[in-house]
Order: structure tokens, then C-alpha cells, then sequence
């Protein structure tokens, strides 16, 4: 324990605290206490109350190994526009259909803008080709996603990465350095587990082992399955089946697929915190404190990053929860607050 309280944050987020700035203040209605429920409940009514208002045209994109990434798009004319383009990268077994990316397509559709989700492989759908899947470090693919918008958008782009497409994204940033500027003109990161083992750790203990690690391993393992099917012997299907965390998973599955010694290497070598100080482009890391999946004690420290790092962290919020108002509730406090923050930094 006293090892752990000297990494802590040495300041209360409801404290006098000039060196994180924050967006207008996020309090969590009455009917909706903690984080759990924070979290569970925008994913569940969120996702049915924004699903028929959102028409997505859908764009097939060949990879340089042969692979394919599906990109669903708001705006059909997209390529042809000089508005900007929001480029939302989703977290973990997500898609174009979660609440958030639901969330700020609306957004995007009241604000004039172009708005598109690139899939993560075997995430739109239909499993991928290549014997690989996704991580939270792949900034390689991130960059060549985001170079291909850029090669075809002629207005600015800006990129928000959610959970696990937040950490990639800023993956990308920090491997990018200065010439991140050149493909879009900034980026934020929601909720992003930027210190993987943290998260992961996190997961795997308490109430999260219960809720939350059930419905990703559900989904994350009948992929990988699918995968083995397509590719026999890429790796151990009885210690697969007998994984009962992330790191477990990780260890006989995300990690060696993606060029990585063990879980430990991964996390290590994919977490975003260790180069925040290495970002040369406007970033916004958006955190709620009470995060189920980020423990408050990993989030950053402005003096952890750089000067173009702008850190929000809130009290409440859940993990992308932030609902606001009378029951049910609406979604529109990350989507209008990350949206006006990006505005001011268009080019």
C-alpha cells in the first residue's frame, strides 16, 4: 500500500487545481449513483435510444497485407468535402453501433461535420482475414487508417479515440512525433486505460471480474475461435478456452498474434503513459475518476505530459457513461464537450 499511495495523484479532482483544466462541470444525476451504474446503464438505453437515428454507409478499405477494415460513414460525400471530418476510433469489442460512436455521430450530424468509424479488424461484423486481430498499442494501423483519410479528405480531420482506441490513438501520436500534425490537427482520448496493467488489473479483481470481464471474453473468444479456424495451430484452443481474465487471454492470444513475448510485454510496450511527454499535437485525455475499468490512481499528472496535453478529469462519469438528465437520461455531455474542445483547434 505505500507503494502504491506514492503513485497516486497527490491533489483531489474536486480541489483547486489549476493545472488540470476542466470542461463544464460533469455531475451525474440523482438517479444514477457510482460508477458501475454509471457505465452500465448509457450502454444498455444508450445504444437503443440513438440506434434508429443514425444511417451509416458502410466503405470496404484493403489493408497492405491483404486484410480488410470496414469504415461505416455518416456523411456519404465525406471524401469529396472541405468540412471537417471526425475520425472516432471505438475501444474494445466495439463498433459503429455503440452508444458513444452513436453519440457522437449525432453530434457530428448537428454540428455540419463529416463523421466516420473505422473498424477495428473482426469488429464490423465479419471476422478479418489475417491470422492477427487488434490491440491497444497498434499504432501501425491507426496510421495507416488515418493516412488514408488524410490522402482522400480535403477539410481538417480530427480523431477521438474511445477505452482501448484511445491508447492506440495516442500511440499513434506519441510513434508520430511532430509529423502527427501533418495528417490531423488533434486528437482526444476518452476514458483510455493509458496504463494497460492498471486496467487490465483492474478488471480482474472485484465486481469488474464478475460484470464486465464475462461480456468481453464472451465476444473476444468466439473471434479468436473463428480465427483458429481460419488459420489451425495459431495458437493453444485449451488454454484459450480456460483463460478467465484478460491477462489470461492476452497471454495465449493478443499478445504473441501481435508480435509480443508474453501479457507483460504487451502492456508494458503498448500503454500510453509512459510517452505522454512525447505528444507534439493538441490531445485532450478526457477521465472520470470514478472509472471502474481506469483506476483514478493510474491517471496522469500534467507534469507527466506535455505542454499540448490538456488533461479533464471529472468525479463522476462512469467508463463513457457521463448520461445526463431525467430518466432515461441523454448522451450528449462527451460528444458537445470533446466536440467544442477539437472546434477550437481546427485549422
Amino acid at each position: 500500500m505505500r507503494k502504491m499511495s506514492r503513485t497516486r495523484p497527490r491533489y483531489c479532482i474536486d480541489c483547486d487545481r489549476p493545472a488540470v483544466k476542466q470542461p463544464l462541470g460533469y455531475i451525474a444525476p440523482a438517479w444514477l449513483p457510482g460508477g458501475h451504474l454509471q457505465t452500465v446503464w448509457p450502454a444498455l438505453w444508450g445504444r437503443k435510444a440513438l440506434a434508429d437515428s443514425v444511417l451509416y454507409r458502410r466503405e470496404r478499405w484493403t489493408t497492405p497485407d491483404q486484410d480488410f477494415v470496414d469504415v461505416d460513414w455518416l456523411d456519404c460525400a465525406a471524401s469529396e468535402s472541405s468540412k471537417p471530418l471526425l475520425v472516432l476510433f471505438h475501444g474494445l469489442e466495439g463498433s459503429s453501433r455503440s452508444h458513444y460512436a452513436l453519440a457522437f455521430a449525432g453530434h457530428a450530424q448537428r454540428m455540419g461535420w463529416s463523421y466516420a468509424v473505422p473498424h477495428f479488424r473482426g469488429c464490423s461484423g465479419e471476422i478479418n482475414l489475417a491470422p492477427r486481430a487488434y490491440h491497444s498499442g497498434d499504432f501501425a494501423e491507426i496510421d495507416w487508417i488515418l493516412q488514408r483519410f488524410r490522402a482522400q479528405h480535403h477539410g481538417p480531420i480530427v480523431a477521438v479515440g474511445v477505452s482501448l482506441g484511445g491508447n492506440a490513438l495516442l500511440r499513434w501520436a506519441q510513434e508520430s512525433g511532430s509529423h502527427a500534425c501533418q495528417t490531423v490537427d488533434a486528437v482526444a482520448a476518452l476514458c483510455a486505460p493509458l496504463d494497460l496493467a492498471a486496467g487490465g488489473q483492474a478488471l480482474g479483481r472485484g465486481l469488474n471480474r464478475w460484470i464486465y470481464t464475462p461480456m468481453f471474453l464472451r465476444t473476444m473468444k468466439a473471434k479468436a475461435l473463428l480465427k483458429l479456424q481460419q488459420h489451425p495451430g495459431l495458437f493453444d484452443r485449451a488454454a484459450l478456452l480456460s483463460a478467465s481474465d484478460l491477462y489470461a487471454f492476452d497471454n495465449v492470444f493478443t499478445a504473441p498474434l501481435h508480435g509480443f513475448k508474453n501479457t507483460q510485454d504487451y502492456w508494458a510496450r503498448a500503454s500510453a503513459k509512459p510517452q505522454l511527454r512525447a505528444l507534439r499535437l493538441p490531445t485532450l485525455l478526457l477521465h472520470a475518476r470514478n472509472d471502474p475499468f481506469v483506476p483514478a490512481w493510474s491517471l496522469p499528472e500534467q507534469t507527466d505530459a506535455s505542454a499540448e496535453v490538456t488533461l479533464w478529469q471529472t468525479s463522476q462519469g462512469g467508463h463513457l457513461g457521463f448520461a445526463q438528465g431525467m430518466p432515461p437520461g441523454d448522451l450528449n455531455y462527451l460528444p458537445e464537450q470533446i466536440g467544442a474542445w477539437l472546434e477550437r483547434h481546427l485549422k
